[in-house]
């Protein structure tokens, strides 16, 4: 069980904040926009990235919420990790279902990629869950961060290894992660998004 540190100083506050606004789902809300408005430079860009904002972000953190209120989970990061399967495995079947109907609508294919390393790293995270907390924050924000550099081109590396960086230490500020957990979460997100971004970027 995780045992988080009190919020007393402004570095812990700041924590908080990198954890809030950094936080998977916010990845996963963002993301689809930029990729589907990179590549079709137009307003359908929009509506496919609403469309797969609904599976892919807003489901998933609908069955968190779900259960912070039933009690089942403690809270909206799901820090205790007995606690992660059953959602992580809602999560996976959600954006697959979006992935498919996204794929049979001939969605933008930057768009299809992007769920595509959404799914990736869901994957890492459930079968890393089975014996140990892997860091879900930092997978998430290194595999997108990989993805935007994948579409962008390198010199985004100025910018967001910082970012990636920042959410690593939030984790390990706020007593959520060890190190470890965020190292390889940030190791395993990257590699998830080096693996695949050939095939759509």
């Amino acid at each position: 069980m995780t045992v988080t540190a009190p919020e007393t100083t402004t570095v812990d506050r700041l924590a908080r904040v990198i954890t809030e606004v950094l936080a998977p789902t916010i990845w996963a809300v963002t993301m689809p926009f930029v990729f589907a408005i990179e590549q079709t430079r137009s307003l359908s860009g929009v509506w496919w990235a609403l469309l797969a904002c609904i599976p892919c972000a807003l489901i998933p953190y609908g069955i968190v919420r779900y259960g912070v209120v039933r009690g089942t989970l403690t809270d909206h990061h799901i820090g205790r990790r007995e606690q992660r399967r059953t959602p992580l495995l809602l999560a996976i079947a959600s954006v697959l279902a979006g992935l498919i109907l996204l794929w049979l609508l001939k969605a933008p294919s930057h768009l299809i990629g992007v769920i595509v390393l959404m799914l990736g790293v869901l994957t890492l995270v459930m079968l890393s869950n089975l014996v140990w907390k892997l860091s879900a924050h930092a997978a998430v924000a290194a595999s997108s961060s990989t993805g935007l550099i994948w579409l962008f081109g390198p010199a985004l590396l100025l910018v967001l290894v910082p970012v990636v960086a920042a959410v690593a230490w939030s984790r390990v500020r706020l007593a959520d992660h060890t190190w470890l957990q965020v190292a390889a979460g940030t190791a395993g997100g990257a590699a998830v998004a080096v693996l695949l971004g050939p095939l759509f970027f």
